[in-house]
This record gives structure tokens, sequence and C-alpha cells, in this order.
């Protein structure tokens, strides 16, 4: 039976149509699955482009009974802790440092010796003062002696010329011999006197060799060491010290504090202060002014205050940072009327208005408010805020009105 080729080319498929039929089928698939990894990578680099919430840290405005007043606080500033006792010990004399005696931190005492010099040419002058004293000693007794002999001498000289057994002129010697030996034994005391004073200069000499402290202190500075020259004045060039160490009377510690004189009405001598060290930011010091300095520095416009403690205290050390607040000798009663008060820290201020952040879910709202008294870091709300809001008292980044945040 014969094949009937017409009918078999029939039913031959073309592969290159059905390729094409078969990319036309799948074409929106594939276009819709590249479209599907556009969005999903710009999605992912959209993401990783935000920035990260800012986390902030937020406190309840609280209804207190008791309000933080002021205290009757005038005005406030910063200064530094002084000493007005502080002294770098030095010699008298230029000289060869032989040993010191001191340490940073060392208590030391008045007069107590802090460094002593080569003293090898000082102790050779005292030992020629000391002798040359003794000799001088020993020519008063030498004078003494014959001054004793030359009045005997006259005593019989006169007997003799009483009964006429000698001239008068051998009275006049006796005499003039007795007035010579005399006036030997002045001159012999007037030698003693310089001897002696000559072995005191002696002795000052040895005495300069040492250094000691002028007044009971701490050491806070040590400033030479074996061997080096010290001298009272800048002489022999850099190599030369003036000092063996600095000492600080610790009783004598106070505050400085510059106030502008714009303000320097609101400060009286006697005034009570609070005073509140950098170092210790929770710890207030009941303190008083001693005086206000008579004059004012052209420069800053300020007026130095000097304040003294009421009680010194071991962490109390000189120059470190102090804030003031100068209170008012009669503070107003505290109010026993509930009031609102939130941490200080709660405030931004905007030229001379104060708002503060309020949390509301997760966005912020920044308000205005409006302040009263401070107190020991608190700050009393007189209108703006209402019992219960939350409010924001640290942030990890600048906030901004309507801002999204993250609570810590």
């Amino acid at each position: 039976m014969a094949l009937n080729r017409e009918a078999l080319d029939a039913l031959r498929m073309d592969r290159a149509q059905t390729e094409s039929a078969a990319v036309h089928r799948a074409r929106p698939w594939i276009i819709g699955g590249l479209i599907a990894v556009a969005v999903i990578v710009a999605g992912v680099a959209w993401v990783a482009m935000l920035p990260d919430a800012v986390t902030v840290k937020v406190t309840t405005v609280r209804n207190t009974a008791a309000a933080p007043s002021n205290n009757g606080t005038v005005l406030t500033a910063s200064g530094y802790v002084v000493a007005r006792r502080i002294a770098t010990a030095s010699s008298k004399v230029t000289g060869q440092i032989d040993a010191v005696l001191i340490e940073e931190g060392q208590r030391v005492e008045a007069g107590e010796v802090l460094a002593r010099l080569d003293d090898s040419i000082a102790q050779k002058e005292l030992a020629l003062a000391e002798s040359r004293l003794e000799r001088a000693r020993r020519a008063v007794e030498e004078t003494r002696v014959r001054l004793a002999e030359a009045e005997r001498n006259l005593e019989r000289t006169r007997s003799l010329r009483e009964d006429k057994l000698v001239s008068a002129a051998a009275l006049d010697t006796a005499t003039a011999e007795f007035n010579a030996w005399t006036a030997r034994l002045a001159v012999a005391k007037s030698d003693v006197e310089v001897a002696e004073r000559n072995t005191a200069l002696a002795k000052q000499g040895v005495e300069n060799t040492l250094i000691r402290a002028p007044f009971s202190g701490v050491v806070v500075a040590k400033n030479a060491q074996p061997g080096e020259m010290i001298s009272p004045i800048s002489a022999g060039g850099g190599f030369t010290r003036t000092g063996i160490g600095t000492i600080v009377d610790m009783q004598s510690l106070e505050i400085e504090v510059d106030v502008n004189e714009a303000y320097i009405d609101r400060v009286r001598s006697g005034q009570p202060v609070e005073a509140t060290l950098n170092a210790y930011s929770g710890w207030t010091i009941p303190a008083h002014v001693i005086s206000i300095v008579p004059t004012a520095d052209r420069q800053k416009a300020t007026v130095k205050v000097r304040i003294g403690f009421e009680e010194l205290d071991p962490r109390i050390l000189p120059d470190m940072g102090v804030q003031v607040r100068f209170l008012d000798e009669t503070p107003a009663a505290v109010s026993t009327d509930p009031r609102l008060v939130v941490p200080e820290s709660a405030l931004h201020a905007d030229g001379d208005r104060d708002y503060v952040y309020v949390l509301h879910d997760d966005t912020l709202e920044r308000r205005a408010v409006r302040t009263g008294g401070r107190d020991r870091g608190d700050v009393e709300i007189v209108a703006g805020l209402n019992a219960g809001e939350r409010v924001v008292i640290e942030a990890s980044d600048a906030l901004s009105d309507g801002q999204t945040v993250e609570v810590n």
C-alpha cells in the first residue's frame, strides 16, 4: 500500500512555528516576573536607605503636692575652686640640690624640711665663724686679767703717792695703763659681739640650705630632683630650677566666679549660696559669699565674687569646675497646692520660650510650656502640660514635631 505523501506532509508540525507560539504564550509571565523582581529590589534598597528610627527616653509629668520652689534662687553662675594660700617653695640661695624629701599628694606641716642643698661650704664657713668667736672670747678673758693687774698697780701707786714715795708721773703712768686696759676690754667685748653675729650669719647660711614648708598643706607638684641647681631667681638658663614644689593649704579653698556686672546687684556679702561641683553633680554644698572684689573686668564686663564653703571636704580639689546658685536670704514659703513638675532635661529653649516634646503613641508633639521654680534637677510647669502625659527627656538624635520615634 502506497503512502500518501501529501497527507503525511499535512500532519507534520513546523518546529519554528511551535517554538514561536510557546515564546509568545510565556512572554507575559516573564515580563511579570522581571517586574516583580525589580519591585522587590527597589523595595529592599528603599528600606536600606531609610534612616534608623530615633530612640527616646520618656518620663511622666508628675503631680506633686510639695512643689519644687526655686529656694530663693536669684542668680546662677559658674566658676572654679581656688586656694587662697598656695606657694612654690624655693631656696633663699643658689645651690645644688642634695635631696628632695617630698612627693605629690604628701601632707606637710609648717616648717617641715622639703629639700636640702649641698651645705659643704656653709658648714666650713660656720666652723670658721665659731673658731673666731672662741678666739674673741679668750681675748676678753686675757684682757680682763691684764685689767685686774693694772687696777692693782694703780691702787699701789696711789698709796705710795699719798706717802710721797713715788712721783706724780708714776701715778699718771699707772692710771693710763689702767684706762688703756679698760678700753681694750671694751674692744674685746665688741669683737665677741661681732664674732657672735658672724656665727649667727654662718648658721643662717647653713639653715638656708634647708628648704622648709611655709605653711601646712598638701604637695600638688614636685618640680626638682637631686643634682639640679636651684636659685630664687631665674639664673643659669633653663637648667636652673626656681622651686622645689608647690604646696596648697586645703583649708583655704574657696570659689571664685565671674558675675555679669548687670546682675551684680543681686549679690551681697554673706549671702547664702548652693554650690555643685561638676565632678559630683548630685552633691549640693552649702556656701556663702565672702566678698565682692571691688573692681570690674572691662573686657568681659564681669565682677569677681569670692564664695566660701560652709564645710570643707576631701573631695573638693583646687581648679575644679563648680556651678553656684545665689539664694535669696528670705525665700518664699513653699506652697502645698498640687503642681506639675518634669526633669529639666525635658525642656528645650527657643529664644526666650521653653517647649517640650510630648509623646502620643509613637509620634512627637512639640508643645510650648510656661515654667516656674526649679529645684535639684526638677522644674515646675505652670502651663502647657497635664499630669500623666509623657515627655521626652533624652533622644539619640535631633527631634521635630510630628516625628515617629521608638521608646527605650
